[in-house]
């Protein structure tokens, strides 16, 4: 049925939502180069909170999914992210509307999506009640993915025993972290944030930053310059790998490195840790088999629908790499929203107040604070005594 949308024609009603098409199956990618205005069209199977933050960032008219935005496999929170923000979404357009030409107009009339006066693909126009009926029944069927992420959690344990419990496999580097504090930086949830209200504990501790992947673009846009960047290099720029980091290439266990030839041909330094599981994991992992005092992270995923987001069954490895690491280990997920800013303007002027109240009567009881208080009272008499006689 698809196959033919195509060769139907039809022209929308003037005033129909409508934008340039930047066109990508990575949501990730895409949002490099997504503008204010434009209609993103992506792939992608149960859009997960971090994605869906990261358009809402770009500003776009619309966004398409080829794919379907909630499966039902688990109450995933992206669609309800681009609703609650006022960004249309349509779903479940199929893969023809991923042929459609990067830069061309798009025109959305309810579910369905024209390139000129050619209707590409038909789906679903998603409203707050449909995303609400959605995340009903995914939570209805939470039980089944807990049964798989614990499956999945005992398969890891057995294929990397050596590398959890003896630490084998992990490469040495040149970054000195025995004794140090760590701060390991991914561009997960209130990332940014956190990173503002951790400055003072920045400044005092200095410790070892590693960013993961774009984690690494977070800590120079923060200001700082990451010591170590860990990562299969699909998201970090070129920027921070010329930085002067050094880098960790993270590799699966049949020796495949997908971010291997990108760090050649830009002829860094690197080192290869082969591991299961996520680049995160493999960050915490060398951080404690170097001695770190203390990882405090930020952004990374804690909960189990943050692992389920995540979109991979390599997930349950951070669920073990974190019993792993132990008590070293500090989330800074949220501090920011823990420690807000409450103090009103009249309270700080009340306090203000309370300081110089406080500070006159601590001087009321020297005999130097008396003087100074009977010359500043003499000074103000011939002050008063001056505008009372320019005035009489």
């Amino acid at each position: 049925m698809r196959a033919s949308l195509r060769k139907r024609t039809a022209l929308p009603e003037a005033g129909d939502l409508a934008g340039p098409a930047r066109v990508d199956p990575r949501t990730k990618a895409l949002t490099k180069r997504l503008r204010p205005g434009d209609i993103a069209v992506i792939d992608h199977l149960d859009l997960d909170r971090v994605s869906a933050e990261a358009l809402v960032a770009c500003r776009p008219a619309a966004v398409l999914n080829a794919a379907r935005s909630t499966s039902g496999r688990y109450p995933n929170l992206g669609p309800e992210i681009l609703i609650e923000a006022g960004i249309p979404l349509v779903d479940d357009l199929g893969a023809d509307v991923m042929a459609v030409t990067e830069g061309h107009r798009l025109r959305i009339v309810d579910g369905a999506v024209y390139e000129g006066g050619t209707l590409v693909a038909e789906g679903v126009l998603q409203t707050a009640d449909s995303v609400a009926a959605a995340m009903e029944e995914a939570r209805a069927g939470l039980s089944v993915q807990l049964e798989s992420f614990a499956a999945n959690t005992m398969d890891y344990l057995r294929r990397e025993r050596d590398l959890l419990l003896d630490g084998i496999g992990v490469p040495d580097i040149s970054t000195e972290i025995d004794g140090r504090h760590v701060l390991i930086v991914v561009r997960g949830y209130h990332y940014k944030e956190d990173l503002v209200t951790l400055r003072p504990y920045i400044r005092e501790y200095r410790p070892v930053l590693i960013g993961v992947d774009g984690g690494a673009d977070a800590i120079l846009d923060a200001g700082w310059k990451p010591d170590l960047i860990v990562g299969d290099m699909d998201s970090v720029s070129d920027r921070a790998l010329k930085c002067g980091a050094e880098v960790v290439v993270h590799a699966y266990r049949d020796g495949r490195a997908p971010g291997l030839a990108r760090v050649e041909q830009l002829d860094v330094d690197h080192v290869v840790f082969p591991a299961t599981g996520t680049s995160e994991d493999v960050a915490m992992l060398l951080a404690d088999d170097k001695g770190a005092e203390l990882i405090v992270a930020v952004g990374t995923h804690a909960t189990l629908v943050e692992f389920l987001d995540k979109g991979r069954s390599g997930m349950a490895s951070t669920f073990l790499t974190r019993l792993r690491v132990g008590s070293k280990l500090v989330d800074a997920k949220g501090v920011s929203r823990l420690y807000r800013n409450r103090i009103s303007n009249l309270q700080l002027a009340f306090l203000v107040l309370a300081g110089l109240l406080a500070l006159g009567v601590a001087l009321a009881s020297t005999a130097a604070g008396q003087t100074l208080f009977g010359l500043s009272g003499a000074r103000l008499d011939d002050i008063t005594s001056w505008i009372s006689g320019l005035f009489g």
